[in-house]
């Protein structure tokens, strides 16, 4: 029987790092011992007082159909996160709950991009972006950076990808794979090329905004020409080890959270309601209360920076936020190890998991071909394991 799929379907990747997760899965089911860096999760529980705000919602029977763009007492406690954390004006009516920040970003997408339409992808990006624009039909212009230039673009650059048919392009600082952090001077200066082209509007992913070794979060709406043009994105997955909760949030001028709510009223609805008032509790607590995070995963920064050095052929600068690396490995193309010829970094990548049983992300799909991601959101003794085999694997 002949499968008539969608071209939509058809032409859609599998995510780089779930496809990596699962072969991952996979070689641990059949008992072998995988030290796992492919995937972006605290290993962190939920704080306890997250938790008893979603038992407490429990008892008090919140079991019903929860508002499209979600309560109002959680889009007023995000309002007043963005005015506390990012410096930005947001009304609960600018602002739409979802089921995770990947469903706030697609939503964003959906609404403003047409056929035809380009977005601008500054390189290294998140796998997901990519694939939400084809999902719109419309074409994603990537701009390259790389590890010489600390995997940031350039005004020049953005200058020079912008055509008529640009709608939309994508920040995200704190940087997922790269741990890379735009400054404002930095950001200003993109916003500077902006500024000439009205036609253009920014999505701003800030999920890693909170897991920050030096300085303080900025977001690209708090720039008074842009914020008319900018939807801020965020969530609880990374900062408050909420994963598997699912909550994101958006907020943007006011005609596009409504077609943002329009758009999730026909797909998911309102976000899940136990989730919402959870999510009220964590955003109002202070941001110290999720300092002890952070303080580990930069112990863990240093400590896996450190025996990178270690490690022939692997360069990286050290990424100020996020927890991730993403070495340049092109040393190893074209090389022979444990029998295998080494093409591309996607080669690499399935080296290390086969042979080392390290599990990473091949950089491919995140724009950064020379490149492969790894996870530090893991324990010590993991992380010293796993540098300690990747080491071994390519003496």
């Amino acid at each position: 029987m002949h499968h008539q799929l969608s071209h939509r379907i058809n032409n859609l990747p599998l995510s780089e790092t779930l496809a990596m997760a699962a072969r991952a899965r996979q070689l641990k089911a059949e008992g072998i011992d995988i030290v796992n860096l492919s995937l972006g999760e605290p290993d962190f529980n939920t704080p306890e007082f997250i938790k008893q705000a979603a038992i407490d919602a429990i008892n008090e029977n919140y079991s019903w159909y929860t508002p499209v763009d979600g309560y109002l007492e959680l889009r007023e406690a995000v309002s007043r996160k963005f005015a506390r954390d990012n410096g930005l004006t947001y009304s609960p009516n600018q602002i739409v709950i979802s089921t995770g920040a990947k469903q706030s970003l697609a939503n964003a997408a959906m609404v403003l991009l047409n056929p035809g339409d380009e977005a601008i992808l500054p390189a290294p990006y998140w796998v997901s972006y990519e694939a939400i624009i084809n999902l719109c039909e419309a074409i994603p212009v990537v701009i390259p950076s790389g590890v010489k230039q600390n995997f940031k673009i350039t005004a020049q650059q953005l200058e020079e990808a912008i055509t008529p048919k640009t709608k939309l392009i994508f920040f995200n600082s704190p940087n997922n794979p790269s741990g890379i952090v735009y400054s404002k001077e930095e950001y200003r200066a993109l916003a500077d090329v902006l500024a000439k082209y009205p036609h253009i509007y920014v999505v701003s992913d800030e999920i890693y905004e909170h897991i920050l070794y030096e300085g303080k979060p900025f977001s690209f709406a708090s720039f008074p020409d842009m914020y008319d043009r900018t939807i801020t994105v965020n969530g609880l997955s990374k900062s408050f080890a909420m994963t598997g909760w699912r909550l994101g949030y958006l907020g943007a001028p006011e005609w596009i959270a409504k077609a943002c709510s329009k758009m999730q009223g026909q797909i998911t609805s309102g976000a899940n309601c136990i989730t919402q008032r959870a999510a009220i509790t964590a955003l109002d607590a202070p941001v110290e209360s999720f300092q002890f995070m952070v303080d580990e995963f930069k112990e863990r920064r240093d400590l896996v920076y450190d025996l990178l050095q270690e490690i022939s052929g692997f360069i990286t600068p050290i990424p100020p936020g996020a927890f991730y690396f993403l070495p340049d490995i092109s040393y190893y193309f074209g090389k022979t190890l444990h029998g295998r010829t080494i093409l591309n970094a996607t080669d690499f990548s399935m080296l290390l998991l086969e042979v080392a049983h390290v599990a990473t992300v091949s950089g491919e799909g995140f724009g950064a071909p020379n490149c492969i991601r790894l996870s530090y959101a893991t324990s010590r003794e993991l992380l010293v394991e796993a540098m300690q085999r990747i080491k071994v694997c390519l003496i």
